[in-house]
């Protein structure tokens, strides 16, 4: 079982401190990296009247997005799928293919020095649990409300444990009355 992020909307408050904390995880250190123009989190809260959530890949098991790309730039990497930047050519076909809506394809720059650098190419861009970056994934460490939990194999096991006994002695309770 591959590892996610799992968004809980009652929690979510919509303040977008995940985006950020994505953006900035994801820069490098390169400040140019956090300008309007090249401000591109890998993942997206969505706001409605009533219910703010963050959308963002599920690390699918048998991934759509990997299937459908012509060029295996989505590729499954120890516990999650990851994006290999150098064979995308932004065709889209992943964007389409994600059930979640969780894939954006970017324009990326050609000189990050520049303050308006010229655009070449395109890009997927998808959560990636924040690989190569200390205390990741970053949207989780920073979330002010602990909106957003990172579901390994051991924790999803461990839940379900847990709802099985409530299960059990439920229907234990009720048998003894």
């Amino acid at each position: 079982m591959n590892q996610f992020v799992i968004a809980d909307a009652a929690k979510c408050i919509g303040c977008r401190t995940c985006e950020i904390a994505c953006a900035v995880a994801h820069a490098g250190g390169n400040q140019q990296k956090l300008h309007k123009s090249h401000f591109f989190p890998r993942l997206k809260v969505i706001k409605n009247a009533n219910v703010s959530t963050p959308v963002l890949c599920h690390q699918c098991e048998n991934a759509p997005c990997a299937s459908v790309c012509p060029h295996d730039a989505l590729v499954q990497h120890k516990d999650s799928i990851q994006v290999i930047s150098s064979r995308c050519i932004g065709c889209k076909s992943c964007v389409i293919a994600c059930p979640f809506g969780a894939i954006d394809v970017v324009t990326r720059a050609s000189d990050d020095k520049a303050p308006a650098p010229s655009l070449s190419g395109s890009e997927v861009h998808k959560c990636d649990l924040c690989i190569g970056v200390a205390d990741s994934p970053s949207c989780v460490r920073v979330c002010p409300t602990s909106a957003l939990t990172l579901v390994t194999p051991q924790a999803l096991t461990e839940r379900v444990l847990e709802k099985q006994q409530r299960s059990a002695w439920h229907h234990a309770d009720i048998r003894l009355r």
